[in-house]
């Protein structure tokens, strides 16, 4: 799974410096060179739309979600697991609904040959199909990591749980960045 999601990574990262060079570009042909390129702002649209759903899935997996740790901390183990099982099945339940609306929004735009009211007349399936492949991809692995939580919940592996799923807390993110570096260490030396 890490092999995804660092490949997912770097799109949404390349997608994104594509609308920056994009950005750029404009803004230079405007200001000095006289011209435009049209639809940029457009583009710019479906990128952060596309990356949106991209970026919740890198998260997700990573466990970068913001979550509000003030009483985390001060519970136990045991309650501890169960706040962090019940986050997986919220996140689970937000993915579905993303996932239902965009799905909507795509067969409605399908039924009426939707297009943008652009210069461009962008056939709408295709930015708004890739949104919704992305949330359906979102979705589709918060349903997988809340499975796997609960199995580990049935089999009461508390601790498995919450290092796999859980918030995470200081020293994990300590050992992720001494792991990166002794990985760079070894790629340089």
């Amino acid at each position: 799974m890490k092999k995804t999601i660092n490949f997912l990574s770097a799109v949404f990262g390349y997608l994104l410096l594509l609308l920056c060079v994009l950005v750029v570009l404009v803004t230079i042909g405007r200001k000095w060179l006289g011209f435009s390129l049209q639809g940029v702002d457009e583009l710019g649209g479906y990128i952060l739309a596309i990356t949106t759903g991209l970026a919740f899935t890198v998260a997700l997996v990573d466990r970068a979600h913001i979550r509000i740790d003030l009483i985390y901390d001060h519970c136990s183990k045991f309650v501890q697991t169960w706040l962090d099982w019940f986050s997986l099945l919220f996140v689970m339940a937000m993915s579905a609904l993303l996932c239902y609306v965009a799905i909507l929004t795509l067969q409605e735009t399908i039924e009426f040959g939707s297009t943008a009211p652009t210069p461009w007349a962008t056939p709408l399936i295709w930015p708004q199909g890739l949104w919704a492949a992305t949330l359906v991809l979102f979705f589709a692995t918060a349903v997988f990591m809340f499975i796997q939580a609960t199995r580990l919940l049935l089999a009461r592996r508390f601790d498995d749980l919450r290092h796999t799923y859980g918030l995470k807390v200081v020293t994990d993110e300590l050992e992720e960045e001494l792991a990166a570096l002794e990985q760079r260490s070894k790629t340089q030396g």
